[in-house]
């Protein structure tokens, strides 16, 4: 069944809205007049395309609409715009739309490189990455950052605003410059990545083929610093996961716990790149994050494979990304690893309890319901599961957690 045009409309604005936001942002630097001159453009197209079709290059068709959208916008802004930058304006922008028929280059690194710069806020730079390149809207950016809407969008729109007062600019910086502000663009992959890895289905179309291009994103990090190890890792780490990607759901749609996981439907060819990657990455000095979660991975895909996991060493790495990172994420997950060395008491009594910010995290409650479950606690099992349940939004993961919860009716008879 063809494609309608509102649904191609929808599958370019998510391939190609940092592409298109980078090229327009180029030579201002403004990029949130190019974030609303595509927006406008997006507009026209869910206008357009219905009664005229979809132009056999539309990424090339929104970037023209953009461009003349912000020359618009500059004759209105007499205020601000001189006749002089406006009419340069004008002739670069005529100059470009001259040659639509050209393949329309990819400046996403070189945006995202611009939000990591250091006159911007170090705790913004990666959220100014994925809203910049991926579209994140300040809700979807300010939940992953535990962080209200409404203070990230403020925070979001200040940074916009320095990188234009500023003159910071839109290229990929010298490589004495590199290593200062890969720690937000590596973040910032990684959080693209996580939100893809949400949707193993593809349902949501905000976040469809999001993975897939946080690992190119990787892949050209990773080419441009091969002697950083954690942009080693990170792209290690996510070759980890998405060689499991088939496996995560059943021919019915049902999630499939890693430890359920039909290895068969793994990539293998995949994995094997993975631990190239990782062991190159532990050859170059100096363990970080995303080493030590590929490393995590790495140890569980072998545990599968040979049918014993070696826990302790698990714990060993999560004490290790605990004291980097001190993640609740990752103390989290610890506990978990605790449990299968010590017991689910010594798990249990590993969860961390006082980070507020876990009173809405899912996999918090799931892991505090099962290690319950463990010690005999039904009532506050079924409690905990009863709280994870309802927080959790892919229905797959729903059903999982309440049929592990109606496992524990019998014994409460």
């Amino acid at each position: 069944m063809p494609e309608t045009s509102d649904a191609v409309a929808e599958a370019v604005a998510r391939r190609s809205y940092g592409k298109l936001v980078a090229i327009l942002a180029a030579r201002t630097r403004d990029v949130a007049g190019a974030e609303d001159a595509l927006s406008e453009a997006f507009a026209a197209a869910l206008a357009d395309w219905p009664r005229h079709g979809v132009p056999d290059n539309p990424e090339a068709w929104l970037l023209a609409i953009a461009r003349r959208k912000r020359i618009d916008a500059s004759r209105h802004d007499k205020v601000t715009t001189a006749a002089g930058d406006l009419l340069r304006l004008i002739a670069e922008e005529l100059q470009d739309m001259s040659s639509e028929t050209r393949p329309i280059p990819d400046q996403r690194l070189s945006l995202m490189f611009a939000c990591a710069h250091p006159a911007i806020e170090p705790g913004i730079r990666s959220p100014l990455i994925l809203q910049t390149i991926l579209g994140f809207n300040a809700q979807a950016i300010g939940s992953a950052f535990l962080v209200a809407p409404a203070t990230m969008g403020a925070r979001l729109s200040r940074a916009k605003a320095k990188i234009k007062a500023a003159g910071i600019p839109l290229r990929v910086p010298d490589r004495s410059e590199l290593p200062a502000r890969l720690s937000p663009v590596l973040e910032a992959v990684y959080g693209a990545y996580a939100g893809g890895w949400t949707d193993p289905a593809g349902v949501d179309a905000s976040l469809r083929n999001l993975a897939g291009e946080a690992i190119w994103l990787g892949r050209l990090i990773a080419e441009l610093l091969p002697q950083e190890p954690e942009a080693l890792g990170l792209l290690a780490l996510m070759l980890y996961s998405h060689a499991r990607q088939a496996a995560r759901r059943d021919q019915h749609g049902e999630f499939v716990p890693l430890a359920e996981q039909d290895i068969a439907l793994w990539d293998h060819p995949m994995i094997t790149e993975a631990e190239t990657l990782l062991l190159r990455a532990s050859k170059l000095g100096g363990v970080g994050r995303y080493q030590l979660e590929a490393a995590v991975q790495s140890a569980h895909i072998d545990g599968r494979r040979s049918g014993s996991t070696d826990w302790p060493a698990i714990v060993q790495l999560y004490d290790g990304l605990c004291a980097i990172t001190n993640s609740p994420v990752a103390l989290i997950n610890r506990a978990i690893a605790v449990a299968e060395t010590q017991g689910p008491a010594a798990g249990l009594a590993a969860l961390p309890t006082a980070d507020n910010r876990l009173a809405e995290y899912q996999p918090c409650w799931a892991a505090r319901a099962e290690l319950l479950a463990r010690l005999g606690d039904i009532s506050a099992a079924d409690t905990a599961y009863s709280r994870a349940i309802g927080l959790e939004a892919d229905p797959a993961v729903r059903r999982f957690l309440q049929k592990q919860r109606n496992r524990l009716r019998p014994a409460s008879r």
